[in-house]
This record gives structure tokens, C-alpha cells and sequence, in this order.
């Protein structure tokens, strides 16, 4: 099942941040780039933006990624960069039988005095590492 349109729908497959309900807001575009690393796989990176506002509550954000074309044994690496592009964040995450996958982490928590305490706040760069199948056959 290595057809040039299922890579083709799995390099335009939706990689949304989300937090739930949705007061954190990734942004529409995003940017994917296709490095092959040998004759049957590639490396897809996807970089979008994520939005923390600063007045949010919610506890938790995810990461997902919708089933696509996948390599066993390869995990998706999630990457957190803030505003000066230094790395915060940093996850590894199995894919499931259907390639799919999704990464749960904590925004705001509360600590033992009962105050409020914020893991991310601000703008930030999301990048997503996967490895596929090679879509191009004279690579």
C-alpha cells in the first residue's frame, strides 16, 4: 500500500496542537518538509505554532497526529521552542496500528498552596519528526 496518493495523503494529514476545551490555538499553516534517509524511508517534519493566551486555566494540551502511512518501530519526536527558539519541551511518542498518535502534557497545574503555576504561556514553535515510507521509488 505504498501508493503515491496515500503518501500524498499522509504528508497533507492533519498535525494539530489542541488543547481541550480549545483555548489554545495552533495555527492553520504549517510547514512540512520531506528528507528521505535511505531507499525506504523518509524523515517528515512538521512545524506549526502553538498559543498559549495568558489567562488560561485549562491543565492540559495535546499533541495528535491523524492515521497515516507509518515505519514500525520509529516513535514521533515532538519538540517545544519558545519565542528565542530555545528548546523547552521535548516528548517521544509511540505510533499506534493505525499511525496515529497523541502526546498529553501539562499547561498550568497548581501547587501544594494552591497556586496557580504555568508550564507554557506565550508563543511557541512545534516541531514534529516522523518517519514514513519512501514515496519516491528512485530514491
Amino acid at each position: 500500500m505504498r501508493t503515491k496518493s496515500s503518501i500524498f495523503l499522509a504528508v497533507i494529514a492533519s498535525f494539530a496542537v489542541l488543547m481541550f476545551p480549545s483555548e489554545i490555538i495552533a495555527e492553520s499553516s504549517e510547514t512540512t518538509t520531506i528528507t528521505p534517509i535511505n531507499e525506504e524511508i523518509s524523515l517528515q517534519k512538521t512545524v506549526t505554532t502553538m498559543i498559549v493566551p495568558e489567562d488560561n486555566t485549562l491543565p492540559w494540551g495535546f499533541v495528535t497526529g491523524s492515521p497515516s502511512e507509518y515505519v514500525e518501530r520509529h516513535p514521533v519526536i515532538i519538540q517545544f521552542f519558545d519565542d528565542s527558539d530555545d528548546l523547552v519541551h521535548v516528548a517521544q511518542v509511540d505510533v499506534k496500528g493505525d499511525g496515529s498518535y497523541e502526546y498529553k502534557f501539562r499547561v498550568t497545574s497548581i501547587d501544594e498552596n494552591g497556586s496557580m503555576e504555568k508550564a507554557f504561556e506565550g508563543e511557541y514553535t512545534v516541531v514534529i519528526h516522523r518517519v514514513i515510507p519512501n514515496s519516491n521509488q528512485l530514491v
